[in-house]
């Protein structure tokens, strides 16, 4: 996580200030359970609350943590400093150290996901707005690269709509499966601690109990969260990708906006590269860098170490910090893409109709012609259009086989663009509804 690729409110989310901010809750909402069940005085979980609105010394807990060797062990001690040895004697008690960390870790996965879902909500608003804008603007769809048949830019940018909704369902799914906490104490049989103390904390940080726990929460839910992010990440690559295509000089349907003072290439005053969406696929590489390592974290030593933690440290910021910028820069992209109805055009018309093929291939075979013979009298006129620069329809209204089975009426209706659009109204209800 570099400050290059990242965005603040999401960046605060992972600041030591934060997480210790979110430890002195858990352990404060605990105390007040245990008041309220009779297990410590009250007046000791009124002072806890004495530190609510003290800025915790990030450095004054490295350096107790330099002795200790225990983060949480560290944060207590300066917790203790703050509210008094006496009045602080009671935090933490029947607690371990995962009941905080676990805990915090999916607290802060919660609030990243909230970012990510608005996130996502505004490249699914600018999808949707270019879809509408380009419902009918004809261009030649392809597949291994090589031209096919013309669908609309429209349709692409549908697709992609379908895709990204797709992912925000999933997204939406992840944070139900990571938003849960446990305070249940070593071992996690709440042996030392009431289940009712964390059935209050995780009300009070709008979590779900963790049904159960082996002191450390289930790393399932964790490799599913980063999965997802994961998936995301593959649809933002693949979108990425196809603004890249529609870049290239050759094809050039589309590009990423190009500003004022903008410049291309440090040696080539004339560039003007995709550097935005390559740089969504170099990230897309390190969001999805994050899975392998979550799947990993599920397996532990006797049900709880914490190997876990320190892969954790790394992929929770850079995952969620990575995919929040990304998110905000496709949507930018997205936003403000330059699109070229020409030049889809002139590519359309390239091979002289050869992209109708399929069409006069069916009109044979509806004229009694058989599959075999009909693909061989289209492929040789087509193949004269590949090696010779001919012209299709030219072609085939030069053929006197063709020309026995279809008439040059018929032969003219197959080169009509319409007849590739005229579903477009119903793939647009199935993914915008009606």
């Amino acid at each position: 996580m570099i400050p290059r690729y990242s965005r603040p409110e999401m960046v605060a989310i992972w600041s030591p200030e934060t997480k210790f901010r979110i430890w002195f809750e858990i352990e404060a909402h605990a105390c007040d359970a245990m008041a309220d069940l009779g297990i410590i005085p009250r007046e000791n979980a009124e002072a806890v609350w004495k530190a609510k609105d003290v800025e915790f010394d990030v450095a004054r807990i490295d350096e107790i943590e330099a002795v200790t060797k225990h983060d949480v062990i560290a944060f207590l001690t300066h917790l203790s400093e703050i509210v008094g040895a006496e009045q602080a004697r009671f935090v933490h008690q029947g607690m371990t150290s995962s009941d905080v960390l676990d805990t915090t870790l999916n607290i802060q996965l919660v609030r990243a996901t909230d970012i990510l879902l608005a996130d996502m909500d505004r490249v699914l608003a600018a999808l949707k707005k270019r879809a509408f804008e380009h419902k009918y603007t004809v261009r030649i769809g392809r597949s291994h690269g090589i031209h096919a048949e013309p669908v609309t830019m429209g349709l692409t940018f549908a697709r992609f709509y379908a895709e990204m909704a797709r992912g925000r369902e999933r997204l939406q799914r992840a944070r139900e499966e990571i938003a849960t906490g446990a305070i249940s104490g070593a071992v996690g049989t709440f042996a030392n601690i009431d289940p009712r103390v964390e059935e209050h904390v995780c009300a009070k940080m709008g979590l779900r109990p963790e049904p159960i726990s082996t002191q450390v929460i289930p790393r399932d839910r964790h490799a599913m969260f980063f999965a997802t992010l994961g998936v995301i990440a593959s649809s933002i690559e693949n979108i990425a990708v196809e603004i890249r295509h529609m870049q290239r000089t050759e094809v050039l349907e589309a590009e990423e906006y190009f500003s004022k003072g903008q410049k291309g290439s440090s040696a080539m005053p004339h560039k003007r590269n995709p550097v935005l969406t390559e740089n969504l696929t170099g990230l897309a590489r390190l969001i999805r860098s994050a899975v392998i390592p979550a799947m990993e974290n599920v397996a532990l030593w006797h049900e709880r170490d914490i190997s876990h933690s320190s892969v954790e440290r790394g992929i929770a910021p850079d995952a969620t910090v990575h995919l929040d910028f990304a998110l905000n820069r496709l949507a930018g992209v997205i936003e403000r893409l330059v699109v070229y109805p020409e030049n889809m055009e002139r590519n359309l018309n390239r091979l002289g109709g050869l992209v109708m093929s399929q069409r006069v291939l069916l009109a044979l075979t509806q004229k009694g012609v058989s599959r075999e013979d009909a693909y061989a009298l289209v492929q040789r006129n087509a193949m004269k259009v590949w090696e010779e620069g001919k012209d299709f329809r030219t072609e085939l209204l030069s053929d006197p086989d063709v020309r026995a089975v279809l008439s040059e009426e018929e032969i003219n209706e197959k080169f009509d663009l319409g007849y590739h659009t005229k579903h477009v109204d119903t793939i647009f209800a199935r993914v915008f509804g009606e």
